[in-house]
């Protein structure tokens, strides 16, 4: 297998481990996780087609990827305080319980 092929697989295998994690759990914070796990997958993606492309132009890859950590860094932040608010509000962080954001 080439390195490229590699890079997908286990970033194939890193993204069904998120999905696996977003989907079967309850609690709030483990799901964050899976969705983490499913946007770092798609940076190592971004990060293996850039470096195994024929003529890499330079940091292309790496620039696209840095703007994506970014994006997943406030994610994470605005999901956190979701938790907070609702932790703070119902003493419990399950996702099943967390009735009152609905509309």
């Amino acid at each position: 297998m080439s390195p490229l092929q590699l890079c997908v697989a286990f970033s194939s295998v890193l993204f069904a481990v998120g999905l696996t994690g977003a989907l079967a759990r309850s609690n709030s914070i483990l799901v964050l996780l899976g969705i983490e796990l499913m946007l770092n997958a798609a940076n190592l993606n971004f990060i293996a087609f850039w470096r195994y492309s024929p003529a890499p132009s330079p940091a292309t890859g790496v620039i696209f990827v840095i703007f994506a950590i970014a994006v997943a860094a406030a994610e994470t932040a605005v999901g956190l305080a979701l938790v907070i608010s609702i932790y703070r509000h119902q003493r419990n962080i399950r996702l099943q319980e967390a009735t009152r954001l609905k509309g």
